[in-house]
């Protein structure tokens, strides 16, 4: 007896257990896969699931659900199993679902196998030049949508089939204004034993095919994953289509102010940028933008890594020298500036840092922390966890990632490190605080990059802040470590911009900077900060980006050697 009433029980709460199975054909796929499967849920028919959940989880607004798991070597035929034991974001466990109707899909982020030149294999995925967007990655795979009725304290056994792949993506083509390029990497491929690629966007200015024997300055932009022409260029009077709104307009506000380089301030739109670039009165330079994607990011941060591999000598090695074969740029470095917003902040400091005397000056606006000691608001090396702020009174709220230009919390340290658990294990979510570990970290002993905190925990390593710190990544520390080699190169060339409220807390860093660089003797750095007052966000710049481009023409021509000839990229034709 008392073994049927075991066996009833269990079957009753095995009937009770919420759960998806998820399986895809041999016509589909004729082998084994590994990758992440994640499960999405929405309540809207209008826009795909996956879609929906990954412009939630990136973009922070936290509302449509999205439970993952590992597969390893999945068979076809064979069912993987997303229940409790799933990690989930918004939601932690797929029992917190309210019940409800819901559109459920299916994707599968395929992960490819590298045998690495430092000696470790691992899985990650292999970017199709989508720029690490697993929602929109070629090849991945993905069930139709299908409406059920969830309600996790009845259970439920809902069974997803993978039917079709995202297809490739159509590269883009060539017009008068703009070329790509898209080159393999020797430095990168022998790194990763898989063949890798790099590849830049060039914008040409007016008069170009024209006047043959004119060479140009060139600005190379820094910024996250993207095709687009630079600074949104378009020829095109008609306005882009309106993003997806998936959140009430408070919540698309903070959104919209968190996106990459280019928001904010006095930006003007892609089609007010050409009316200025093909006017008489505009400097002509060269725009430049880098695609240099890795399996950790849509972004290498322009450096080498333990984990990435050798992105800065293959950018310098590599890329600069064929853009530069390729098209008319004065070789040269005082014509040659960057700029970059966020992470592409971060990247044109550090390659004028690392490399005074390549280029001519950098304008980097909002950076992503260039002092680990605000890490945004997190000092690395003393505070001991991530999540929770020193000598806080009990009952404080834990430690904001985001907040909006009013000082509104938006987003924890642990919200946004659950997201990314979500989207991947061993640091494969390609997201922020990942990419900082890859980017900037030691390998772990399996391979992957070792985190500098515990994503449950908030606790930090101290090994490896001191690791980063002491390989040249905290930029301030790297400056001032190196100023009496460095600083000589670097005056006058040190231009930073950013919102005294930033959404991610990237002022108080940018302070500590300016702090150093303003005590700085022999030489003194000569350079200047500008700080967007009041309440000013992510994107803030204080120009339009045609203004930008003739404050930088300025200093080109005011740095230009004895002899050279600046009238011919400067004068209106």
């Amino acid at each position: 007896m008392r073994s049927l009433i075991a066996l009833t029980l269990a079957a009753t709460l095995g009937a009770q257990q919420p759960r998806f199975e998820v399986t895809f054909p041999a016509s589909l796929n004729s082998g084994p896969i590994t990758g992440r499967l994640f499960v999405t849920l929405f309540q809207r028919a209008d826009i795909e699931p996956r879609i929906a959940a990954y412009q939630s989880a990136r973009f922070r607004t936290g509302r449509v659900p999205i439970f993952a798991i590992d597969v390893d070597q999945l068979a076809p035929g064979q069912s993987a199993v997303v229940d409790a034991k799933a990690v989930g974001y918004p939601l932690a466990n797929v029992r917190d679902l309210p019940a409800g109707d819901y559109y459920a899909q299916a994707a599968l982020n395929v992960y490819t196998q590298y045998h690495r030149s430092d000696g470790h294999t691992i899985w990650a995925h292999q970017d199709h030049w989508e720029g690490q967007r697993w929602a929109y990655a070629p090849g991945n795979l993905l069930s139709t949508p299908v409406k059920v009725h969830l309600d996790p304290a009845k259970g439920f056994n809902v069974k997803l089939a993978f039917d079709h792949k995202i297809p490739p993506l159509e590269p883009p083509h060539d017009t008068k204004w703009v070329k790509w390029v898209r080159i393999r990497s020797d430095l990168l491929t022998k790194f990763w034993g898989v063949p890798q690629e790099l590849g830049a966007t060039i914008l040409l200015p007016k008069g170009y095919d024209e006047h043959p024997d004119t060479y140009y300055p060139v600005l190379y932009i820094q910024t996250h994953f993207s095709l687009d022409p630079p600074f949104g260029f378009t020829d095109d009077p008609s306005p882009p289509p309106p993003p997806i709104q998936l959140a009430p307009p408070s919540a698309r506000s903070n959104v919209e102010s968190s996106r990459p380089f280019g928001g904010g301030g006095k930006k003007e739109t892609g089609y007010e940028f050409y009316q200025s670039w093909n006017s008489d009165a505009m400097p002509r330079m060269i725009l430049v933008t880098f695609q240099h994607v890795t399996p950790y990011f849509d972004d290498s941060y322009a450096v080498n890594s333990a984990n990435n591999g050798p992105y800065g000598d293959a950018l310098m090695q590599e890329l600069i020298p064929y853009v530069e074969s390729h098209f008319r740029i004065i070789r040269q470095p005082y014509a040659r500036v960057l700029t970059g917003g966020s992470t592409g902040g971060w990247e044109s400091l550090a390659l004028q840092l690392y490399h005074p005397d390549f280029f001519g000056g950098t304008w980097t606006f909002y950076p992503d922390p260039i002092d680990f000691r605000r890490w945004q608001l997190v000092d690395i090396y003393s505070d001991s966890n991530a999540f929770v702020v020193p000598n806080a009174a009990p009952g404080a709220p834990e430690r904001m990632m985001q907040q909006s230009p009013e000082g509104q919390p938006v987003a924890s340290f642990r919200a946004i490190s659950q997201m990314e658990d979500v989207s991947g294990t061993h640091g494969r979510s390609c997201a922020q605080f990942d990419i900082w570990n890859a980017a900037y970290g030691p390998v772990g002993a399996d391979g992957y990059p070792r985190q500098l905190f515990d994503f449950h925990t908030g606790v930090i390593d101290h090994d490896v802040a001191q690791y980063m710190r002491d390989h040249g990544y905290d930029l301030r520390y790297y400056a001032e470590q190196n100023w009496a080699k460095i600083g000589p190169s670097l005056v006058g060339k040190i231009h930073m911009l950013t919102g005294d409220m930033d959404d991610f807390y990237l002022a108080p860093a940018v302070y500590l900077m300016e702090d150093f660089l303003e005590s700085t003797k022999n030489p003194y750095y000569a350079g200047d900060f500008r700080y967007g007052r009041p309440n000013k966000g992510h994107g803030w710049q204080p120009m339009t980006n045609a203004d930008l481009l003739r404050e930088m023409a300025a200093q080109i021509a005011k740095n230009a050697p004895t002899g050279a000839n600046t009238s011919s990229w400067r004068d209106s034709r």
